[in-house]
């Protein structure tokens, strides 16, 4: 008896952990592209300042002043050494999320994204020469081709927002594959990622964003009819962007590593969805059939990524790179599946 409540607890955390991410998620999702396309605030580097800005915030309330995470102590010269290089892959890779967001729809944005796992196992075996088994290989393929159907069939496509959304795959697999060697020995959890290299993004982005979107803004501010209520949403999408980064540490512990591949893959369809109802962007059917192509071959590559994990490979094999088996090693530097948003 004492067992099964036990379990049904425990499938009520993990749903109630998918539930909250899930609805932190879509809510940033379409409150920026809500910014972009009914605030008319057009200024993607500025949202993304202001995300940085509310993430160090929040990250330093949660682990000074509440204390609800320890703080990940991390020697001043790596901070620079290891820590900077990572922030800059890291904000290249949130400002071209919000850049792509800005001139494509939700669900080509999301769709594209979902292109990441080919990326980076291609990069790794460029660069670093890591081996995969031809079943990994062979996952792709649907990766690959549902990404190529919808981007044919794309019925609002935007050179310029696709070429963002595809760079932002390549700088998500940069940043993972970076992470291996620049925070080696390093255990951070999402909320220490943001606490670290938030502040360094801000720092990287400010200037630019002066510069490039400065007189823009204060043009925006001039003809805008409602400047505060406006104001109020993007400073909200900011701090709602930092909570997207603590449910995810929420979510890690409350799940296993096979429902969370499944549940980040179901949330791109949830935010598909939602913005289609939302913003009313045209959909052909074979836009759709290439969207669900991409998701299931997301989930089934997962799958086969966790099912060779299990296996013990012949003596003298090179080892596929495994999916992490203990949570922490799947916190990711804030993480893939999130990277639509600090």
């Amino acid at each position: 008896m004492e067992e099964s409540v036990i379990f049904q607890w425990s499938v009520f955390r993990s749903v109630l952990a998918i539930l909250q991410w899930w609805s932190f998620n879509v809510t940033v999702i379409i409150m920026n592209k809500w910014i972009f396309q009914k605030l008319d605030f057009k200024f993607p580097l500025t949202v993304s300042c202001v995300h940085f800005i509310c993430s160090s915030i929040g990250a330093y309330v949660v682990i000074k002043v509440l204390k609800i995470k320890p703080l990940i102590m991390v020697e001043p010269e790596d901070r620079w050494r290891r820590i900077f290089p990572m922030s800059f892959v890291f904000c290249i890779n949130i400002v071209l999320g919000n850049v792509s967001l800005r001139f494509i729809p939700v669900s080509f944005m999301q769709t594209i994204k979902s292109f990441t796992p080919a990326t980076t196992v291609v990069l790794q075996w460029l660069v670093w020469r890591k081996h995969f088994d031809w079943r990994i290989w062979a996952s792709l393929i649907p990766i690959v081709g549902g990404i190529l159907l919808t981007s044919v069939t794309e019925l609002s496509f935007n050179m310029f927002g696709f070429c963002a959304a595809l760079f932002g795959c390549l700088a998500t697999s940069t940043k993972t594959i970076l992470a291996e060697s620049l925070l080696h020995g390093y255990k951070f959890d999402s909320i220490n990622t943001v606490y670290y290299m938030a502040p360094f993004a801000t720092m990287i982005l400010g200037l630019p964003a002066m510069l490039v979107e400065g007189n823009g803004v204060i043009n925006w501010f001039h003809t805008h009819e409602s400047v505060w209520p406006a104001i109020i949403i993007i400073f909200s999408s900011g701090v709602l962007a930092f909570c997207l980064n603590f449910s995810i540490f929420y979510v890690i512990h409350s799940t296993t590593a096979v429902t969370f591949n499944v549940a980040g893959n179901l949330k791109v369809a949830v935010a598909v969805l939602v913005s289609w109802l939302i913003f009313h962007n045209p959909i052909s059917a074979m836009n759709a059939v290439g969207c669900a192509i991409t998701l299931v071959g997301c989930t089934f590559y997962g799958y086969v990524r966790h099912m060779l994990s299990q296996q013990s490979p012949p003596p003298g094999t090179p080892r596929t790179p495994r999916t992490p088996r203990n949570r922490m090693e799947l916190l990711p530097l804030v993480n893939d599946k999130l990277d639509d948003k600090v």
